[in-house]
């Protein structure tokens, strides 16, 4: 009888600590990366990867540039880019149009190869390109997306963006579409913004990858399962896959981020029908 009790605790026992040793395995954390808004001295151009190998073929690239610096992107067919200013200001040239960027605009070249970007006069533009790789159904998808969406340049200010409500958003939570699902597979962003106390409820999306990157003035909390992490201004973090995550505002701060949702396939995208687009006059 003592062997056997004493077998039978140390199985208890075990099982105990295999189970925590499981739970502190597997508790997902919330990867979050500060961006660089002030150039080191005697440095015109700054370039790094911003939570590198995060999500399966999505990279994010901040660039920083001031003076007579220059970036010339030639985009490679075998993926998309999606330019995001965050702030400063300067000019985009993309084939024979030119572009004013002011702070929160967002670019997407699309088929045309040779972009241009420089900082305007006395200041220093800081962006973030997000590249995506194609897959082979990404390549057949963009052959049914209106022509519109695939071959002109998509420029515009957040603030000129479509705006709509979410049921997991308080009224006085203003989100905005600011690049649309059909130009680029499987890729859909949007911001948030609200001042405090305001929260967006928890919620789960299996189907799809979720950056969120911080706006000026942002100053949130943000909760993926049992993990919190603080998003600040102009900073990036990622929502672990499948989690139960929400958003949090307290009083006297301000609400306001970009979501960068990525599809794991197109069917994920019905999704974006939780969003009901307000119409205007």
């Amino acid at each position: 009888m003592k062997t056997g009790y004493i077998n039978f605790r140390i199985k208890v026992v075990s099982f105990l600590m295999f189970t925590l040793l499981s739970q502190t395995c597997f508790a997902q954390e919330i990867q979050i990366e500060n961006l660089l808004t002030t150039l080191p001295s005697n440095t015109t151009v700054y370039s790094k990867k911003i939570l590198e190998n995060e999500i399966g073929g999505i990279s994010v690239t901040q660039f920083s540039l001031t003076g007579d610096e220059a970036i010339n992107e030639i985009q490679d067919e075998n993926f998309r880019n999606i330019y995001l200013f965050v702030k400063g200001k300067g000019k985009a040239r993309v084939g024979k149009r030119s572009f004013d960027i002011v702070p929160e605009t967002v670019l997407a070249q699309n088929s045309i190869n040779n972009l241009w970007i420089n900082a305007a006069d006395k200041d220093t533009l800081h962006l973030l390109r997000i590249s995506s790789k194609l897959t082979e159904q990404d390549k057949i998808d963009l052959l049914s997306f209106p022509k519109e969406n695939t071959e002109e340049v998509y420029f515009r200010k957040f603030t000129d963006c479509q705006a709509y409500t979410e049921p997991i958003k308080s009224p006085n939570t203003v989100s905005r579409t600011i690049f649309p699902n059909k130009y680029i597979p499987r890729i859909a962003m949007g911001t948030v913004q609200a001042p405090g106390p305001d929260k967006v409820d928890p919620h789960e999306h299996g189907m799809l990858e979720q950056l969120f990157l911080g706006l000026a003035d942002n100053h949130v909390t943000v909760f993926a399962d049992d993990a919190q992490v603080e998003l600040p201004a102009y900073s990036l973090l990622h929502i672990p896959l499948g989690s139960s995550h929400s958003v949090k505002v307290d009083q006297g701060k301000n609400m306001y981020y970009v979501w960068m949702d990525f599809f794991l396939d197109k069917k994920g995208e019905e999704w974006l029908k939780t969003h009901n687009a307000i119409k205007t006059p």
